[in-house]
């Protein structure tokens, strides 16, 4: 079937039911094996990613140890959405740790960015909701809501990627100025908006409808398109109407 093309518009007014498991303590770790030592004895490669970001935070708090903490950072809010944020206030209040831990965690994506920066090709395009979707496949598998935001140019090009909120999609918490701040300081021409259903239900509810329209009220406002609002499965996509 083929795909409607996205198209921007003038703008006349310028304004779990499982088991828990057992999560493995530092504690309960040999000396050898303990993320640190294992760093030191046998080099970064051999490190899961839970254990990589246990020696970025160094020490858990009295609520959670280190390694409890890597884990369900890691499991709750996957790798992608630490690396995009970089705010570590936000990142504090989302993923419930000390501010200290998540300047640690901000800091230690920049360098990634500034020392071990890609090579970049070609801005990345989204002219359809299949596009959309396939660019942010990795939503599928998160366990919980993600609201993203792919801020695009003129000409369709992604200039800007932004986890805008963790949490149930509603207007009562997503409020207009969190969509449409990184379109202002990016000066993106249009916003494709997508978040996920880890249900596996991929029909819009009422909150996701409502909080569509209203940011589409704002956009006509603003001068801003929202192109597009796409809900996010495991197994497939849906786009809610987006009517100017």
């Amino acid at each position: 079937m083929k795909e409607t093309l996205y198209k921007t518009h003038d703008h006349d007014l310028i304004l779990s039911t499982a088991d828990k498991k057992y999560i493995l303590k530092l504690q309960d770790l040999p000396a050898e094996e303990k993320p640190r030592e294992k760093l030191m004895r046998y080099g970064s490669e051999v490190l899961s990613s839970n254990e990589l970001l246990a020696v970025v935070l160094g020490v858990g708090t009295k609520k959670e140890d280190v390694l409890e903490m890597s884990n369900r950072i890691l499991k709750e809010y996957g790798e992608k959405t630490l690396l995009k944020h970089t705010n570590p206030k936000r990142l504090a209040e989302i993923l419930e740790i000390p501010g200290i831990k998540a300047c640690q965690i901000v800091a230690c994506f920049e360098l990634g960015r500034r020392f071990f920066k890609e090579q970049k090709g070609a801005p990345r395009t989204v002219r359809t909701a299949r596009q959309a979707y396939e660019y942010l496949h990795d939503m599928r598998d998160l366990p919980k809501e993600h609201l993203r935001g792919l801020y695009l140019d003129t000409h369709y090009r992604i200039i800007h990627d932004e986890v805008i909120s963790i949490g149930s999609v509603t207007a009562n918490i997503i409020h207009p100025r969190e969509v449409f701040r990184p379109a202002l300081e990016h000066s993106a021409s249009a916003i494709v908006l997508a978040h996920n259903h880890p249900s596996g239900v991929s029909e819009p509810s009422k909150a996701d409808i409502d909080i569509t329209r209203q940011l589409v009220q704002v956009s006509k406002i603003i001068g801003i398109d929202i192109l597009d609002h796409i809900i996010i499965t495991k197994k497939n996509y849906t786009s809610i109407p987006v009517e100017y």
